[in-house]
């Protein structure tokens, strides 16, 4: 083999070596993608299967990293504590981010943004309010239990050192309901970055050493998590607002199911009830139910006993009552701002009162119906109308009340004539001419 076909077998090698290195390294950078999940609303005890169907994903199909939106007002705090458990327990470099710009996360999300390997905001974003509150009678209250407090701060300062966080800020977050906009947050160690974008974070973070691995996100495709149809489905099922309305009209539709049966109002309700027991979690204030019952109870009895509404003012009360204790407000159960806990119960309070006033006059007017004698004999004597021409062998038309009747008369009658009815024959009304008093 002479020197030029040595020459020409090392080049086409080196251009063929070339060619699957520079192919290798563009499908290396094609498939760098970074999936995105959404946390925004309340969390729910769906939220946290949706982030470990998420998590799950990243790990099966290679993910840079995972990152967690947040624009939320809080949630639960047993949903919110496991999803800090996954993020320790998964090799995949999570991101937590408050976006879009103009949002928040407060209370639990707050806690879940701090737990993250990478801790980022959008300009004019807030953390923080993270002081376990209670509704009372008169007002909001803080929970000043120690074990609850203590157990919450121990927790949060953990995850913040563990990711080398400002821990005085995290307890503060808990005891001083410490709300921290985006720089400040960036100035005082409770975050690593601010971004406009989830594609700027990507810039910036690019490079991190997390969990063992060098992130390559710059340029990286984003990726948005859908959740299946089942997780979906309930995600909007266990929204507190959504589950408590579900479980007041499914008892509604109950109640007026058995009153009036034939509608099929009873099985809406179970079916509303079911779902509405699900979406909670099957945790509901069973003596929220009971009031709501000995309402509609009352409300019955004001409707079948009218008097000085004192049965149906009381019946009012307890829907009222047993509705506030139905939603979902209640610490640990919701860990968010007093705000957002009376925008629950606001939200729930009043469609009660409307269904409770629709109810209630659904229901008189059905027994209104069912006591309503027959009225036949009351029009015999009254007045009516012709409609349609009457003669003695043809038929014709009257209106008595506005309502038409079928009409037959011994002499002929015009239209527009004024009647006397005589009596009634099964639906034909027998009638003759009114005549003044001083033409008789």
């Amino acid at each position: 083999m002479n020197f030029q076909n040595r020459l020409f077998i090392s080049l086409l090698l080196f251009l063929t070596l070339t060619t699957i290195l520079l192919s290798s390294a563009a499908g290396a950078q094609q498939n760098r993608n970074v999936l995105v999940v959404e946390i925004s609303g309340a969390i729910t005890p769906v939220t946290d299967d949706i982030v470990a169907d998420a998590i799950a994903i990243a790990e099966d199909e290679g993910y840079e990293a995972l990152i967690i939106t947040l624009n939320t007002p809080g949630g639960g705090l047993d949903e919110t504590l496991r999803i800090t458990e996954m993020i320790p327990q998964t090799n995949i470099p999570v991101i937590g981010y408050v976006y879009p710009e103009g949002t928040q996360a407060w209370s639990a999300g707050t806690i879940i943004l701090i737990s993250t390997d990478v801790a980022a905001m959008a300009p004019f974003t807030v953390i923080g309010s993270a002081q376990p509150v209670s509704l009372t009678p008169s007002g909001s209250e803080p929970v000043t239990d120690s074990k609850i407090v203590n157990a919450l701060v121990e927790r949060a300062t953990e995850n913040a050192r563990m990711h080398g966080r400002n821990e005085t800020a995290a307890r503060e977050f808990i005891t001083e309901n410490l709300n921290l906009n985006s720089e400040l947050a960036l100035e005082y160690g409770v975050i690593e970055y601010v971004a406009p974008s989830i594609e700027n974070l990507l810039e910036q973070v690019d490079g991190l050493e997390i969990k063992g691995r060098t992130l390559e996100t710059a340029g990286a495709g984003t990726v948005y998590y859908e959740a299946p149809l089942r997780l979906a489905f309930m995600n909007i099922i266990s929204n507190p607002i959504i589950s408590s309305l579900l479980l007041l009209l499914g008892v509604y539709a109950v109640i007026l199911g058995i009153s009036n049966p034939g509608f099929g109002a009873e099985v809406f309700g179970v079916v509303a009830i079911v779902l509405g027991l699900i979406g909670t979690g099957f945790d509901v204030n069973i003596g929220a139910i009971f009031l709501i019952l000995v309402g509609i109870a009352l409300l019955a009895l004001e409707v079948q006993s009218p008097g000085v509404g004192v049965f149906g003012i009381a019946g009012m009360i307890c829907i009222v009552a047993g509705s506030v204790l139905l939603a979902p407000t209640d610490f640990p159960r919701n860990y968010s701002p007093a705000e957002f806990q009376r925008t629950i119960i606001a939200s729930v309070v009043t469609p009660t009162i409307i269904v409770g006033l629709f109810l209630l006059f659904a229901m008189y007017k059905v027994i209104e119906v069912r006591k309503r004698r027959p009225q036949f004999g009351e029009i015999i004597g009254d007045t009516a109308i012709v409609h349609k021409p009457i003669s003695p062998d043809q038929t014709g038309y009257v209106i008595h009340r506005g309502e038409y009747w079928k009409a037959r008369s011994a002499e002929p009658l015009d239209k527009g004539e004024k009647v006397v009815i005589l009596e009634k024959d099964n639906v034909v009304l027998v009638v003759e001419k009114l005549r003044e008093a001083g033409n008789q």
